[in-house]
Parts: C-alpha cells; sequence; structure tokens
C-alpha cells in the first residue's frame, strides 16, 4: 500500500493528500535566471518499463517492447522516406527545364561533353535487402520454471505485521521536510546573497559613474587647456605676422622716402619744363574767353555775310525784272 492510496482512501479526514511524494529538485548556486526546466534524476523501479510486475508466467514485455521498437523504427524510416522523396521533389520542381518546342519544330538531343558517349535510356535499378530482427521470427523463450516439489505451506500474516505505514513513512516525511528546509534556507541564502551581491553591485556602479564623471571632467578640462593653448599660439603667431608686415612696411616707406627725395625736385622741373604747370589766369583766358572771342566773331561774320547774300539776291531779282523794260526803252530810243 503505497501514501497515495492511504490518503485516498482516508476520504473523512479533513485533510487529503493526493500528489505523489518526490523530492525536491536539485538547483545549482547563484543561478537567477535557468534557461530549461530541470528534472529529477531519480529513478522509480515502479514505473521502469525493464520491471516485471505480477505474474511472472505471462511474460509479454519483451516482445511487446521489441514490436514497439520495431513500430518506433519503421515510423522513422517512414518520415526520413517522405522527407527524401518531397525534397526530390521540391529539387525537380526548383530545377530549371528546357522550354516546349514552337509549332512545326521538334527538340533534338545533342551531346556537349567533350568526349562522346553513348546515350541510352536505361533506367537505372538497384537492389537493396533488408535483414529483419531475429526477435520477430519467433516469441520470447520462457523462464524456467523448475518442477514442483514438496508440500505447499501457507502462513498467516495479519495487518501491520509486514509494512506499517505510519512508521515506515516518517523517515521519509522527515527526510522530505529535512530537504524541503534545507533547500528553503539555502533559497534564502542565495537571495541574501544576490541582495548583496546587488547591493555591491550598486556601490561599484556609483563608484564607477563617479570615476567616469572625473574622467569626463579631466577630460573636458585638457580640452579647453588644449584649445585655449592652440588659440593663445595662433594669436601670438598673428602677432608677429603684424609686426613682421609693420616693420617691413616701414622699411619700405623708409627706402622709398630716401629714393624719391632727389626724384621730386627733378620731376617738378620737368613738368615746369613742358608746360605742366600754368597760369590760372592764362590758362582761363586761352580756354574760355578766346573760344568765345572766336564764337562770336564767327557769327557777326556770318550774319554779315547772309546779308551781304540776301542784299545780291534782292538786286538780282530786280535787275532781271527791270531787263525787258530797258530793253524795250533801248529799242525805241534806236527807231
Amino acid at each position: 500500500m503505497s501514501f497515495v492510496s492511504h490518503c485516498q482512501k482516508d476520504t473523512k479526514a479533513t485533510y487529503t493528500f493526493s500528489s505523489r511524494p518526490r523530492p525536491v529538485e536539485n538547483r545549482s548556486k547563484y543561478r537567477e535566471k535557468p534557461t530549461e526546466k530541470a528534472y529529477s534524476t531519480y529513478g522509480n523501479i515502479m514505473y521502469d518499463r525493464r520491471v516485471i510486475r505480477g505474474n511472472t508466467y505471462a511474460q509479454r514485455f519483451l516482445s511487446t517492447m521489441v514490436q514497439e521498437d520495431v513500430a518506433e523504427m519503421q515510423r522513422q524510416q517512414g518520415i526520413r522516406r517522405r522527407a527524401t522523396v518531397q525534397k526530390k521533389k521540391t529539387k525537380e520542381q526548383l530545377r530549371s527545364s528546357t522550354p516546349e518546342a514552337v509549332q512545326g519544330r521538334t527538340h533534338n538531343v545533342v551531346q556537349t561533353e567533350l568526349y562522346l558517349e553513348e546515350l541510352s535510356y536505361n533506367i537505372e535499378v538497384s537492389h537493396i535487402e533488408c535483414q529483419t530482427d531475429p526477435l520477430l521470427d519467433r516469441p520470447a523463450t520462457p523462464l524456467f520454471i523448475p518442477a514442483k516439489s514438496g508440500n505447499d505451506v501457507a502462513t498467516q500474516i495479519e495487518e501491520g505485521e509486514l509494512f506499517d505505514f505510519d512508521r515506515e513513512v516518517q523517515p521519509l516525511l522527515e527526510v522530505l521536510v529535512g530537504k524541503t528546509i534545507l533547500q528553503s534556507l539555502l533559497e534564502v541564502m542565495e537571495e541574501e546573497e544576490l541582495a548583496c551581491l546587488r547591493t555591491q553591485q550598486r556601490a561599484f556602479e556609483e563608484l564607477r559613474n563617479a570615476e567616469l564623471a572625473e574622467l569626463q571632467r579631466l577630460q573636458e578640462r585638457e580640452r579647453r587647456h588644449r584649445e585655449e593653448k592652440e588659440r593663445r599660439i595662433a594669436q601670438q603667431r598673428e602677432a608677429l605676422r603684424i609686426e613682421k608686415e609693420t616693420v617691413e612696411k616701414i622699411a619700405a616707406q623708409a627706402y622709398t622716402q630716401q629714393y624719391l627725395a632727389d626724384l621730386v625736385p627733378t620731376v617738378f622741373k620737368s613738368l615746369r619744363i613742358n608746360g605742366y604747370f600754368y597760369d590760372p589766369v592764362e590758362k582761363d583766358i586761352e580756354t574760355n574767353f578766346f573760344t568765345w572771342l572766336m564764337a562770336e566773331v564767327n557769327n557777326k561774320l556770318e550774319r554779315r555775310n547772309t546779308a551781304r547774300q540776301i542784299l545780291d539776291t534782292i538786286i538780282h531779282d530786280v535787275a532781271l525784272k527791270k531787263l525787258p523794260l530797258y530793253t524795250q526803252l533801248e529799242s525805241r530810243l534806236e527807231t
């Protein structure tokens, strides 16, 4: 009688236990996120297929197990065969084939290999043999049972003489409770240790963040110093360049003044000789007064010439008009 059946029979009690007792699963320490479910490694011979329970005379376990194994092998072979056929069909579908011939033409087989070979349409056939399990050809050999000899003897066993559940289950319960308490203590210690590790990790992260902030501050200060140094160097170079340019300008100016000291009087003298320096009144009379005077004289002369031309024209017209009269008068005088 097991612990489960005993508890199920005691239905009048206030508490019933309906699950099979099992030890606590062993877990490795310091593991927060298990990747896969841990299974118990213990074995129970009551649920082992290799253990025969009940009557040993009708032993059909081996043949059943062999049949199950053969059926599983056949199922696996069928799955592999179907997978192979499906793969071949997929390859044939994906393989590019020759398009159909157009109307009025046919396809001819042309050999494009380097060496000529005989083309044949013989289908390759291969023979495969399979050796079956000899255990399937004959039934399992029965166990040897010696012939019965002697007299049968019966023994009366009262309830509780061979197995006392309350007494036998006490060590199991002690082990289970002890393991449970031990596992609980380990879990509590693990949680405390994890909390301590998290505290240390936070302290380490705070220290690291402080060091990183200090490092960034020092890097920023170094960068500012470097930029200030480069700026000062650039300013000094600019000041030296300006000073050099100033010195060169002063030297050029002094050289120019020294070179032009004797050149200016000579130039003024040459300009005066060539007439570039003149009297403003004389220049005004020559450019303005003389021009106006000549223009006025030309106007008066043009008006006088015009008057003379008009007078000549009038005299000519009058002479032409008087000419017939003078001609008639002359002819009369002659007569």
